[in-house]
């Protein structure tokens, strides 16, 4: 962020803060917080006691209408969204709810070698409660389609950005056709699949603990991050918690919390007549959709946008896609060519 949109972004902040809170004396400070993997970055703002985000979120690159319209929907399915105060569209810049600076990642890091399975269960079973309320409380035809053109443009930044450009791999044509091949099967098991509101990026970094002062003593995940939500596949945002780039955990944990997910959404009338085999398919299916996306993504990252601390992550997703993918028949021959090609390259990289 240039020096002049920070000082300009401190000037709207204290313009917007003198409408909310007449009283306030002196000018507000903004102290940086994080920028995240788009091209936003978040200040924090304190001002008599207060404190708020402010948000630069560049017109060029951002488009924060679409950020305060998906906050109202998910803070009307009763989620714990940021309020946005003000936005000036034009500059690119809002004024939110400060959730504070403790993502779930880190406390369920600590609570992971404290051994405190009793907790860990509490945050995702929230964190779960949070989802089927987004799911049930968003209209999805209120949101664009996953379409299935986007959804192999996704997959196909495993191809491009990760194998071609980071792993500087020079594909035959068999490669490129088996490529095409896997992404087509994963592209069709994902839009035969119930479509609900998505988040699309559901995970420990972008849900947040709530101060119990400030926000009550529920237990209900602040939900950051949310300004690509689209209606999509029932399970992406699931496997998105589950199996998360950030952290692993094992397989009978995450399958007792992706059955809890089902009871819940059958009891509810969420979805139906959808029995835990096929569920828990779905559920594999669609995480490997977006293993292979979060992989591209991550080398995107890197060699585009300069921000080498993704690579760390790529390891444990390609663990996930290979575990997972060997299980299933139609994917034999891309898991192969997956661990005899990829995974020796990427290893000697990574």
């Amino acid at each position: 962020m240039s020096e002049s949109r920070q000082e300009k972004l401190g000037v709207w902040a204290n313009q917007v803060l003198k409408q909310l809170l007449p009283k306030i004396k002196g000018e507000a400070d903004l102290t940086l917080v994080s920028g995240d993997a788009s091209f936003r970055r978040y200040f924090r703002v304190r001002t008599d006691g207060a404190h708020f985000i402010a948000v630069d979120a560049p017109p060029e690159q951002e488009n924060s209408r679409i950020f305060v319209r998906i906050s109202n929907l998910l803070q009307e399915a009763g989620v714990a969204a940021p309020k946005v105060f003000s936005a000036d569209y034009d500059q690119g810049f809002m004024l939110l709810d400060d959730f504070g600076d403790e993502i779930y990642l880190n406390r369920l890091v600590y609570l992971q070698e404290a051994g405190n399975q009793s907790q860990i269960n509490t945050l995702y079973e929230s964190a779960i409660n949070s989802l089927l309320d987004i799911q049930a409380g968003v209209d999805k035809k209120r949101l664009d389609p996953y379409k299935k053109s986007e959804l192999h443009r996704e997959m196909s930044l495993f191809e491009d950005w990760f194998c071609s450009q980071f792993l500087q791999l020079k594909l035959e044509e068999n490669e490129k056709a088996l490529i095409a091949e896997t992404l087509e099967f994963l592209g069709e098991a994902a839009l035969s699949q119930p479509q609900v509101a998505v988040h699309r990026d559901y995970h420990s970094r972008n849900l947040m603990i709530l101060d119990i002062k400030e926000f009550g003593e529920n237990s209900t995940p602040g939900i950051i991050d949310f300004q690509d939500a689209v209606s999509g596949p029932y399970t992406y945002d699931l496997v998105s918690l589950l199996r998360d780039a950030y952290i692993r955990w094992d397989q009978e944990l995450v399958e007792g919390w992706a059955l809890y997910y089902l009871e819940q959404a059958k009891s509810s009338g969420l979805i139906e007549n959808i029995e835990e085999a096929q569920f828990l398919r779905d559920f594999d299916l669609m995480g490997l959709q977006r293993q292979l996306k979060v992989i591209g993504i991550f080398a995107r990252l890197y060699i585009r946008d300069n921000k080498p601390r993704y690579l760390a992550d790529i390891p444990l997703v390609i663990q996930y896609f290979l575990e997972v993918g060997q299980k299933y028949r139609e994917l034999k021959a891309f898991v192969d060519w997956f661990k005899h090609v990829v995974e020796p390259i990427a290893k000697a990289k990574l």
